[in-house]
């Protein structure tokens, strides 16, 4: 019979399993490894006060690890919930690369992956999320062809996303927001899952392009948006990418 630990560790993993899907465990920005936000610097917070100091944003998605659709006016939908500034920035190039790294075992593989940036206007481990205006640089949807989503993508290269930063982008402080959106049980109304996530990265380099008007998280989505409200499976021939238009810088 096993004994009481090794029931509890068995317990545990189960659960981290079931509710450790939904963030990204590390981002490279330019080649180099960043720490992004883990479950148990939840608890370690909880516990002791403090957590590492990382560039990822602090959050509580303790439950099954999305922000539903009725929940799309309030604040979670930024960088989810309870969302707090990261302690330090990362660096990146303009024109260079960020990789999220999401669990190799990602469980939902129809929908769309996105990325946005806003401008900090200072230190970005200060930023206000309720002030943020967000700008898309990345969207992928659908493959017509295929009929492979984006996330699909994601699970086939073991739950990497690669996201070019606009070569025209002036140098400044700017959390980046990357996001699926899950449409597996999207076809019902509040059915959607979406995991987003933020980091605060530096941008570098000689761009003179300054980010255009942005949108406030709450103006993102709403719930009866086309992509949002959306069955999946069927056979895809249009579908409506999720928020404002794409910037390409």
């Amino acid at each position: 019979m096993p004994s009481l630990k090794a029931v509890i560790a068995t317990a545990y993993g189960l659960v981290t399993t079931v509710l450790g899907h939904g963030y990204v465990t590390t981002f490279t920005t330019d080649g180099k490894s960043n720490q992004g936000f883990l479950l148990d610097y939840y608890y370690q917070k909880v516990n002791t006060g403090s957590f590492p100091n990382i560039a990822a944003w602090y959050a509580e998605n303790l439950d099954s690890g999305f922000v539903a659709p009725d929940a799309y006016g309030t604040s979670d939908i930024n960088c989810h919930k309870k969302s707090a500034p990261g302690a330090i920035t990362a660096t990146v190039k303009a024109g260079g690369s960020i990789t999220f790294q999401w669990p190799s075992t990602w469980p939902h593989p129809y929908g769309p992956i996105l990325t946005y940036v806003a401008a900090c206007n200072g230190d970005c481990s200060k930023a206000d999320k309720s002030s943020l205006k967000w700008v898309k640089i990345d969207a992928s949807g659908i493959n017509y062809s295929t009929q492979k989503w984006a996330s699909q993508v994601l699970i086939d290269q073991g739950g990497k996303w690669t996201t070019k930063v606009p070569s025209s982008l002036k140098a400044g402080n700017y959390v980046f927001r990357h996001e699926i959106i899950a449409l597996h049980g999207a076809s019902s109304a509040n059915g959607a899952q979406n995991y987003p996530q933020c980091f605060n990265i530096a941008v570098t380099g000689s761009g003179s392009s300054s980010l255009p008007s942005g949108t406030l998280g709450t103006s993102l989505y709403k719930s009866t948006d086309p992509g949002i409200l959306f069955n999946p499976y069927v056979t895809i021939t249009n579908y409506v990418m999720p928020g404002p238009a794409l910037w390409s810088g």
